[in-house]
This record gives C-alpha cells, sequence and structure tokens, in this order.
C-alpha cells in the first residue's frame, strides 16, 4: 500500500512539474527548439502542452542546450541513401 502511494506521489510531482515547464515552454521554448512552431497558432500550442508535459524534461534538455533545430532522423534508409552509388 505504501509503495502505490509512493508511486502516485511521484508520479503526481513529475505531473505538476511537467505542468509548471509545459506553460513557458509552449509560450516561448517550443520557437527556440522548432524554427517550424514559430508561427504556430494557440490552438497548436494547446494541442502540444499534454506532450509537453509528458515529455519535459527531455525538452527542457534540448531547450537549456540551445539545440536550434530539431535532431535529424537516422534510420537504414537514410545511411542507405548517403552511401555512394
Amino acid at each position: 500500500m505504501q509503495l502505490i502511494l509512493f508511486a502516485m506521489i511521484t508520479l503526481a510531482v513529475y505531473l505538476v512539474g511537467g505542468l509548471l515547464f509545459g506553460i513557458p515552454f509552449v509560450c516561448r521554448g517550443v520557437n527556440r527548439i522548432d524554427p517550424h512552431a514559430r508561427p504556430g497558432t494557440w490552438g497548436f500550442r494547446l494541442l502540444i502542452l499534454p506532450g509537453t508535459i509528458l515529455l519535459w524534461p527531455l525538452l527542457l534538455w534540448r531547450w537549456w542546450s540551445g539545440c536550434p533545430h530539431p535532431p535529424e532522423e537516422n534510420n537504414a534508409h537514410r545511411a542507405a541513401a548517403r552511401l555512394p552509388s
């Protein structure tokens, strides 16, 4: 019973931290880490808020480090396209 209570409190702290991070992030931070989000409307920002709340440690790290562009996807198809023919 105490383990469940501890898990619920930990989850609540994580989500509250995500909400406290998410509000300033969707207002200003998303513009800094993704230039394609600059013309985004408030509806767009409201839609990305739940994901921001859940992924806030990753987004905080990207915002803090000042990454100006989203990471480039790296998969087998891109690697094959880079090979000389």
